[in-house]
């Protein structure tokens, strides 16, 4: 497709952030009005927010694979006040079928992206499809200079990610580690829990580095060996 190869940069999507790689917790309402609006192509706006860590991306990324997956286009661009590609990025996405902006916060002060994502944003909606959209904020907290656009930002449908538990978390942490082909079990996740940063974004990190781990020494994630590599990874700090 002509369109698509007009597009640049991290246009990508990550194969192990679908809706069956993604632990609910107690957000399964959310996923599971997001999988039907996108077996539905309904023809709406989705605004979902809530703190870093609690898989606003991936849930993103979801809704552009099950697009996909039913032969709709869907495009996917992560947005970063450092490195903010030229606005021009947005001419021609009204053609695709769902369309996910990652950080819609980070064009805030940005004239041109603010102008030029307004007319994009009524471009989509005339076409009469979706545009799902993610902050750490909601949309009225998002200071965008433009009127029209703090307007836009509020219709539509906006859901908050909630916060998981610590035995959510303990849940997560072993479903992720299954996903990712090995086997941790509750004890040890408890005592992660308990000896390292409980944000999630540092627990996944963390499970990464555990599965190496295991891997090298050909050993099980015990307390002893759990220890050791916490010890290990503190001593490199």
């Amino acid at each position: 497709m002509a369109l698509i190869k007009q597009i640049p940069l991290q246009f990508e999507f990550r194969a192990d952030q679908s809706f069956d790689d993604y632990f609910p917790g107690s957000n399964l309402e959310i996923v599971t009005y997001l999988q039907k609006s996108i077996s539905h192509h309904a023809q709406e706006q989705i605004y979902i927010w809530g703190e870093s860590g609690l898989g606003k991306s991936h849930l993103l990324q979801a809704c552009c694979h099950q697009a996909q997956s039913l032969g709709l286009s869907s495009f996917y661009f992560a947005l970063s006040s450092s490195e903010l590609p030229d606005a021009s990025i947005l001419n021609g996405l009204d053609e695709f079928d769902v369309v996910c902006f990652d950080n819609i916060d980070q064009i805030v002060g940005h004239e041109d992206w603010e102008l030029a994502f307004f007319n994009f944003y009524n471009k989509q909606r005339d076409q009469g499809h979706t545009l799902i959209l993610s902050a750490n904020s909601p949309p009225n907290d998002i200071a965008v200079k433009l009127p029209d656009l703090k307007t836009r930002l509020n219709w539509g449908l906006t859901l908050k990610i909630q916060s998981l538990s610590d035995e959510d978390k303990v849940t997560a942490l072993i479903f992720k580690a299954n996903q990712m082909g090995f086997e941790i079990t509750p004890k040890a996740v408890r005592f992660l829990l308990t000896h390292n940063n409980r944000d999630l974004s540092s627990l996944w990190a963390l499970l990464t580095k555990l599965d190496h781990a295991s891997l090298a020494a050909k050993r099980k994630l015990t307390i002893p060996f759990l220890k050791q590599i916490l010890l290990e990874e503190s001593s490199e700090k």
